[in-house]
């Protein structure tokens, strides 16, 4: 069981603050032992949500009428395909963004709700450095892909222009997964635990007023600034390995 942070009673009214990473359950597979923490309970939860509104999403375009207005919900979906799209093709280019937009809007989607999990008692799954990192690493292994794919072996030349810089090219690749998981990993994990500390410090009665401001920035805005972050760079990365049109 993950440690738990407590400070001094006089600070915190007698509460204790708590914002570990948890172990639920353990189990063994193949001789290694295995456990299933809050981060997993958190990530199944988004997951759930997503797919819950992927699903009323195409129950709802399947019964549109094409004669007829569409409904509210109809057009949020519309207009959530129609910025993603946006997004994908100005960063990216028409040529290119269509092929990459199924993984940029489901990667923009992904970290929106996880970010703003926190929203309903949840730990950002984001707040974990393991899913930070791996989603990183699945944007690193598309970046150098579209770079195999469009430059071939000149993708691995370009490392050696000039000669003399050959070691800080490659450092500079290697630090580029670690750069991205490490930014959305520590802003949205310091938030995690200063909306901690504030419950923590705060009486009981005015945790139901005043964390609300705090929650407005912390997990809406600063959420959904590192979503789009994480987003741009990975596309930044990416068209950087061919041509993007204007």
């Amino acid at each position: 069981m993950s440690d738990i942070i407590v400070l001094p009673s006089h600070a915190l009214l007698g509460r204790t603050v708590d914002f570990s990473i948890h172990y639920l359950k353990e189990y063994e597979l193949f001789g290694h032992k295995l456990y299933i923490t809050t981060t997993h309970v958190s990530i199944a939860i988004v997951m759930l949500i997503i797919l819950i509104f992927a699903v009323c999403a195409n129950i709802a375009i399947r019964k549109a009428d094409p004669y007829k207005k569409p409904g509210k919900f109809l057009n949020l979906v519309e207009l959530l395909v129609e910025t993603l799209d946006g997004i994908t093709i100005n960063g990216m280019g028409k040529t290119y963004g269509y092929k990459y937009r199924n993984y940029i809007g489901s990667l923009f989607i992904f970290l929106f709700v996880a970010n703003l999990s926190g929203l309903l008692g949840l730990r950002p799954p984001t707040a974990d450095y393991a899913v930070t990192f791996s989603l990183a690493m699945i944007s690193f292994v598309i970046i150098h892909y579209a770079g195999f794919k469009y430059q071939k072996l000149g993708h691995i030349t370009d490392l050696f222009k000039p000669l003399l810089l050959t070691p800080i090219n490659i450092i500079g690749e290697i630090a580029t997964p670690l750069s991205m998981s490490l930014r959305l990993f520590g802003n949205i994990l310091s938030g995690t635990v200063l909306m901690s500390l504030v419950y923590g410090l705060l009486p009981k009665a005015l945790t139901y007023i005043v964390p609300g401001f705090l929650h407005a920035y912390l997990d809406v805005f600063s959420g959904v600034i590192q979503a789009y972050v994480f987003t741009m760079l990975t596309m930044v990365f990416t068209a950087q390995n061919f041509d993007v049109e204007e």
